[in-house]
């Protein structure tokens, strides 16, 4: 009885993971390419596509850790919020996670230091990475392809993601609706330039990859000046503040709501 029990309890796990990697094939693997170089990506278009009709336009940046050329790894942080029958059937929406190159980065961050004490340098007018020019031309390839709602694009990342999405904005300050970076953190003399659009920032305060405070700061700047943010800082949780952001259940009326 023992033996048939554990089974049944492998074939349930074996069912679970064979559920989940089925429904990450809804995200059509595709890749861009510009002057020879190359970005994986994942797409997932809303159910019923139709391309006659106009979508809002999501980009779901990674961290660190899922950096490479897999096409598969941006994949393990958020996307699968985006598969949940009423996300999908309540916010119709074009959803874009693309993958960094393993070595690269999506903006210039110097890093000093090991955890717990790590320092990070922000800079305010960087040249942008590689892997920067490549998603801003990725943007624009799927603006060119698909019918998008041009007053309904959006950015969110987490850690390096994070970071990417203060950049993204930075370097492109009338493009986007609303950007919500996760356990991110940027310089905060280019607040300025990213008062266009609405904020959700995420940090956990327990954080001891990337501290609460550097988004703290960057909040605590964008507000200065008059910028719409909201802050939404977790008690005793750290570096995984993904996991607290991607469950908030306003998050997606929040951001889905917001038009240029």
């Amino acid at each position: 009885m023992k033996f048939i029990t554990s089974l049944c309890v492998a074939l349930l796990f074996l069912s679970y993971g064979n559920m989940k990697a089925q429904d990450l094939s809804v995200y059509k693997k595709k890749v861009f390419v510009k002057n020879g170089d190359k970005m994986p990506y994942r797409i997932v278009f809303p159910k019923d596509y139709n391309p006659k009709e106009k979508y809002p336009l999501l980009f779901v940046l990674h961290g660190s850790g899922e950096r490479g050329d897999d096409n598969e790894s941006q994949l393990v942080h958020g996307s699968d919020l985006f598969l949940k029958e009423e996300v999908r059937n309540n916010h119709r929406a074009i959803v874009v996670f693309p993958q960094c190159a393993a070595g690269s980065s999506w903006a210039k961050v110097d890093v000093k230091g090991d955890i717990p004490n790590r320092k990070f340098v922000f800079y305010e007018d960087s040249e942008p990475t590689k892997d920067m020019l490549l998603l801003e031309g990725l943007i624009k390839d799927i603006r060119k392809t698909y019918r998008i709602d041009k007053n309904r694009i959006y950015v969110g990342g987490l850690s390096m993601g994070g970071m990417g999405t203060f950049e993204l904005v930075r370097r492109n300050p009338k493009l986007f609706a609303a950007a919500f970076p996760i356990c991110g953190g940027a310089n905060p003399k280019i607040s300025k330039k990213l008062s266009n659009l609405d904020w959700w920032v995420f940090h956990g305060e327990a954080d001891n990859v990337v501290p609460e405070k550097l988004s703290a700061t960057m909040v605590k700047a964008m507000q200065d000046i008059g910028i719409n943010v909201k802050y939404s800082v977790y008690p005793e949780v750290g570096h995984n503040s993904w996991d607290n952001a991607f469950s908030e259940p306003e998050l997606l009326t929040w951001l889905f709501s917001k038009s240029r």
